[in-house]
C-alpha cells in the first residue's frame, strides 16, 4: 500500500505548491477491476470514496463492503436501462450528460434515500465520440438537476483528451474551472470540480480541482 500513501502525500505537496488549503482536494480511488480486499486496505489508509465503471462488479463490492460505510461513485457511462440499479446503489453519479438520464435517476432514487449526488460530465475535447455535454450546454443540465428533488447538484466532471504537455493540460482544466466558478454563483450546492487523473492531476490541482480520480497511481498498472 506504499503507492496509496505516496499518492496522498503527493496531493498534499501539490496543495501547498499551488496555494491550496490542506485537504481541499478529495481523493477518489478508481477501484474498477480491483478486489474487495484491495479496497479494504485502501480504506484503512483513510480513503473513503471509491469510483466504479462496471455496474454488476460494483454492486457486488458495495454489498460485500457495506459495513465500511464507504462512498461509492459511478463514473462510467450511464445507460438508460441501468438507471434503476445505479440510482439505488450509489451515493454519487459523476457522469451525467443527458436530461433523459437525470429524469430516470431522479425517478428511481425515491424518497427513502438521501438525494443522489450528481456531477455533470463536460466534454472538453469537442469530439462527438466522447461522453459529456459541451461547456456551453452545461448550465442547462445543471438547472434541471437542481430542480429534481431526489438529485443534488454537486459539480462538474471532465476527462480531457490525453495530453502530455503540462501547460496545455492546464489550459484545458482552466476552461472547466472558470465554468465551475461561474456556476457556483447561481447554484450554492456546487462544491466539487472533479478533474485530474493519474497522468494529469498536478495540472488539475493547479487549476482548482477539488477531486482527483486516481487508479493506476494507487493500485499499480492494470495487468
Amino acid at each position: 500500500m506504499e503507492l496509496i500513501a505516496s499518492s496522498i502525500s503527493k496531493i498534499h505537496e501539490l496543495e501547498a505548491k499551488y496555494g491550496r488549503p490542506k485537504n481541499s482536494v478529495l481523493l477518489l480511488a478508481v477501484s474498477k477491476k480491483k478486489s474487495p480486499e484491495q479496497i479494504v486496505k485502501a480504506s484503512r489508509l483513510g480513503i473513503s470514496h471509491f469510483g466504479e465503471n462496471y455496474l454488476q462488479e460494483a454492486i457486488e463490492k458495495i454489498n460485500k463492503l457495506r459495513e465500511l460505510n464507504l462512498k461509492w461513485h459511478y463514473i462510467g457511462s450511464v445507460q438508460s436501462n441501468k438507471t434503476r440499479e445505479i440510482a439505488q446503489s450509489f451515493d454519487w453519479v459523476q457522469s451525467l450528460d443527458r436530461e433523459k438520464i437525470a429524469l430516470k435517476l431522479n425517478e428511481h432514487r425515491g424518497n427513502n434515500l438521501d438525494a443522489l449526488n450528481i456531477c455533470v460530465q463536460v466534454n472538453l475535447s469537442g469530439e462527438r465520440s466522447k461522453s459529456g455535454v459541451s461547456i456551453n450546454q452545461t448550465e442547462e443540465l445543471c438547472k434541471l438537476v437542481e430542480e429534481l428533488p431526489n438529485l443534488k447538484l454537486r459539480g462538474l466532471m471532465a476527462i480531457p483528451a490525453p495530453q502530455s504537455d503540462f501547460q496545455l493540460q492546464r489550459i484545458k482544466f482552466r476552461e472547466l474551472s472558470r465554468k465551475f466558478n461561474a456556476l457556483k454563483t447561481n447554484y450554492p450546492s456546487i462544491d466539487i470540480l472533479s478533474m485530474g487523473m493519474s497522468n494529469d492531476f498536478e495540472a488539475a490541482i493547479a487549476e482548482g480541482s477539488t477531486m482527483v480520480r486516481l487508479g493506476t497511481l494507487l493500485f499499480g498498472a492494470r495487468l
